[in-house]
């Protein structure tokens, strides 16, 4: 079982930025795939952005252009930089990892609350 602790979510103003952290406790080669989603109240739990091992990304519609994820391979970590936040990016992230053998694992969740 992999662990996964995430970091940097907070408050800030729309139009602000944060940067997410999740550290895993296994050797980032050992992912297909990283990535963080969200759920705000009331909604389903959707993906936000998604990095493969090899170095692949893809986003969600709704944050192209201004959120980037990047991976640290020397710190087992994933990051989320996130520009230009608004209102509706307010939810609870989710670092996501899918190992080799297609299982995955969840962190904790780090609220985002992006006031208007």
């Amino acid at each position: 079982q992999v662990q996964l602790v995430e970091s940097g979510g907070g408050l800030v103003q729309a139009g602000g930025s944060l940067r997410l952290s999740c550290a895993a406790s296994r050797s980032w080669f050992s992912f297909n795939v990283m990535g963080w989603y969200r759920q705000a109240p009331g909604k389903q739990r959707e993906l936000v952005a998604e990095i493969t091992r090899g170095g692949r990304t893809n986003y969600a519609d709704s944050v192209k252009g201004r959120f980037t994820i990047s991976r640290d391979n020397a710190k087992n970590t994933v990051y989320l930089q996130m520009n230009g936040l608004k209102p509706e990016d307010t939810a609870v992230y989710y670092c996501n990892v899918e190992d080799v053998g297609a299982r995955r694992s969840w962190g904790q969740g780090t609220q985002v609350t992006v006031s208007s």
